[in-house]
C-alpha cells in the first residue's frame, strides 16, 4: 500500500481535527477507489437506458445520472452523437450552486471554461440568452469548442483571452460569471491520477495568487445584482476558503449566498457559506464551491457588438 507523504499528512491535520476523518481522507488519496461515472443529459433519455443508474441524491439535478462503477459512457454512440456530456460527480456538486439562482441569466460568462463541463451545465440548467466561454490556454480551446459543438450548445461564443482583457472589454455585462479556478489539483490523486508537487506550499501559494488575479477580473464582469460562482477541485484551504475571504475583503459589494440544498456540505473550516465534497464520501474526487452576489446598485451594461482577437467561434 502506498504511504502518505509528510505534506499530505500535514494537510490532513489542517483540514480535520478528528483522527478518523484525517485517516479516511489520506486513504482516499493514497489508495484511490473507483467512483461512479456521471452523465449530464442534453437530449431526452432513451426509452431503454443503456447504463445501470445509481439512485439519485435529493439535490441531484434531474438531468444528471450517476452510473454504476465501471461504466464507460464515453465509449457509447450516444456520447458521440451529443446526447450527453461525461463529467465527475464532484463537478456536478460544484456546479449545482447554480440551482440557487433566482432568475434566468441574460448573459453568462465562464472565465476558465475548458473542457466545457461548467459551461454546458449552466446552459442546460439556466438557458442563458448568451453564453460566453473563455479559455486562456490556447491549446485547450479546441477541446472546448469541440465539446460545445458536439453537445449542441447555442447560442455560445468561445474566446481565448486573458481574464484581464475580459474585464476591460465586458465590465458589468454578466448576470453570471463562473470561475472554475486553476488549482493545485489535489483531487486528481483520489482518481488515481498524478499531480506533482500539489501539496507543496510554493505550489499552493502560486495557485492561490493566480486564483485571486482571475477572480479580481471576474468580479468586474458581474453586473449589479448578478452572481459570481467560484469553484475548485483541490483541498488546501489557502486555495479555497481563504481565497473566498480575500475576495470578500477586496470586493465588499459581494456577499456570499447560502445554497440550501448543499447545507449538509457546508465547509467546517469557515462560517462563510461555501461547500465541500470530500473524496472519502465516495461520491466524487472532491470539490469546493461558493456562490456570491453583487449587491451594488445599478444596471447591467450591454454586450459590445464587435469581435476582437481571440474570438474563436460563435453559434
Amino acid at each position: 500500500m502506498p504511504s502518505a507523504s509528510q505534506l499530505l499528512l500535514k494537510l490532513s491535520q489542517k483540514l480535520f481535527d478528528d483522527a478518523l476523518d484525517r485517516n479516511a481522507f489520506v486513504q482516499a488519496l493514497v489508495n484511490p477507489q473507483p467512483y461512479p461515472s456521471c452523465i449530464l443529459w442534453l437530449k431526452p433519455r432513451p426509452e431503454t437506458m443503456p447504463f445501470v443508474v445509481e439512485p439519485p441524491l435529493p439535490w441531484q439535478p434531474e438531468f444528471v445520472d450517476r452510473l454504476a462503477v465501471g461504466t464507460a459512457p464515453g465509449a457509447h454512440l450516444l456520447h458521440e452523437a451529443g446526447h450527453y456530456y461525461c463529467l465527475d460527480f464532484s463537478s456536478v456538486f460544484a456546479a449545482s450552486v447554480l440551482m440557487a439562482l433566482p432568475n434566468r441569466p441574460r448573459v453568462t460568462i465562464d472565465v476558465c471554461a475548458a473542457p466545457g463541463g461548467k459551461s454546458i451545465f449552466a446552459w442546460r440548467l439556466l438557458e442563458p440568452e448568451q453564453l460566453i466561454c473563455n479559455e486562456t490556454i490556447g491549446k485547450r480551446v479546441g477541446m472546448l469548442i469541440g465539446n460545445l459543438k458536439r453537445c449542441g450548445v447555442s447560442p455560445a461564443i468561445a474566446l481565448s483571452t486573458d481574464p484581464s482583457h475580459l474585464a476591460l472589454r465586458l465590465p458589468q455585462t454578466a448576470d453570471l460569471a463562473v470561475v472554475d479556478a486553476p488549482c493545485s489539483g489535489q483531487s486528481l490523486l483520489a482518481k488515481g491520477g498524478k499531480a506533482e508537487g500539489c501539496f507543496h506550499p510554493v505550489t499552493v501559494k502560486q495557485n492561490a495568487q493566480r486564483q485571486k488575479r482571475i477572480l479580481a477580473n471576474a468580479a468586474q464582469l458581474v453586473a449589479p445584482g448578478g452572481y459570481l460562482v467560484y469553484t475548485t477541485c483541490t483541498f488546501s484551504p489557502e486555495e479555497n476558503e481563504q481565497v473566498g475571504q480575500w475576495l470578500l475583503r477586496k470586493f465588499p459589494q459581494f456577499e456570499p449566498r447560502p445554497v440550501e440544498h448543499l447545507a449538509a456540505y457546508q465547509s467546517h473550516l469557515t462560517d462563510i457559506p461555501c461547500y465541500r465534497i470530500w473524496p472519502q464520501a465516495q461520491l466524487g474526487a472532491g470539490a469546493f464551491a461558493m456562490l456570491l452576489r453583487n449587491t451594488a446598485a445599478g444596471e447591467a451594461l450591454p454586450l459590445p457588438t464587435e469581435q476582437w482577437p481571440g474570438w474563436r467561434w460563435a453559434a
